[in-house]
């Protein structure tokens, strides 16, 4: 524990008949590792975007969850090229061992440290997209939610059928 201080004990159940202790040893260090995970997964949600898009296909959803996975790869691998910007309420950072959103911070600082594979872009204007007044030809799929249930439409059928 930081600062030398004794760990409070901690109070696990399983249901696991004949557990060895190679198991207990397993479950204990799992559910220490699951502050790591919890935050992992906040990441994900609050700052790199997982649950923002409205996304319409679960192919699109994987996509996106892919794209998530290789930002965070990204950001680990910045971790030893980025400098720590911290907020002035922050403690510093041993080198090395930034967390992902401190390295997305410094992320923007690495352009001058990086090589340019390719040319600059050229300059070019946005399409004209859809023009106004016109009608949307390809609307948003609508997919079954997957209720069973037919029901009637009225208050008052559902209420003659019954009374």
């Amino acid at each position: 524990m930081p600062g030398d201080r004794d760990p409070k004990p901690v109070w696990l159940w399983s249901s696991a008949v004949g557990a060895t202790a190679a198991d207990v040893d397993r479950c204990w260090q799992a559910f220490l590792r699951r502050f790591d995970i919890e935050h992992t997964f906040r990441l994900f949600k609050q700052t790199l975007g997982w649950t923002v898009p409205k996304i319409r296909t679960p192919q699109a959803a994987d996509r996106w969850t892919w794209l998530i996975i290789a930002a965070h790869t990204q950001l680990r691998l910045a971790r030893p090229l980025t400098a720590d910007l911290r907020r002035p309420w922050e403690k510093p950072a041993p080198p090395g061992r930034l967390t992902p959103a401190r390295v997305r911070r410094g992320f923007r600082n690495l352009h001058a440290k990086t090589a340019l594979p390719a040319s600059a872009p050229k300059p070019s204007k946005p399409g004209p997209g859809r023009p106004p007044g016109s009608k949307n030809r390809k609307p948003a799929p609508h997919y079954d939610v997957g209720k069973t249930v037919k029901r009637d439409l009225t208050m008052t059928a559902r209420q003659q059928r019954t009374g």
